[in-house]
């Protein structure tokens, strides 16, 4: 029973994570590296002192390793807002990395895609 309070607490850690930190990237860092990314995915470790944010960058004019860069250096400010949002005491270290899953998605369409042509 513990088990499952526990991760019942862990998931609704990240969600907030989630929310907390894509709502931080829509309108609040003034960093014009970030553009247009949006958070797709929060993984919390087992013992939420770290988290892994996938960030999707949505415009293809932007540069994915500027909006990562950007994001790691306003690291503090985020993780400290998130602190105060969700009333953390402590919230966990974060570790942003590049979600390549819609990239990877197109890219097997299109391979579908020309197959089906062949056809």
């Amino acid at each position: 029973m513990h088990n499952r309070g526990a991760e019942h607490r862990k998931q609704r850690l990240a969600e907030g994570l989630r929310e907390e930190i894509g709502a931080i990237l829509e309108g609040e860092l003034a960093d014009p590296r970030v553009g247009l990314a949006h958070v797709t995915e929060v993984h919390l470790a087992p013992d939420g002192k770290s988290a892994t944010i996938l960030v999707a960058v949505d415009a293809e004019d932007e540069d994915p390793a500027a909006t990562l860069a950007a994001l790691t250096s306003a690291r503090g400010f985020i993780r400290l807002q998130v602190a105060h949002r969700l009333g953390l005491r402590q919230a966990p270290d974060l570790h942003f990395r590049l979600d390549k899953a819609e990239q990877l998605e197109s890219r097997i369409d299109e391979l579908l895609q020309r197959t089906k042509k062949r056809r």
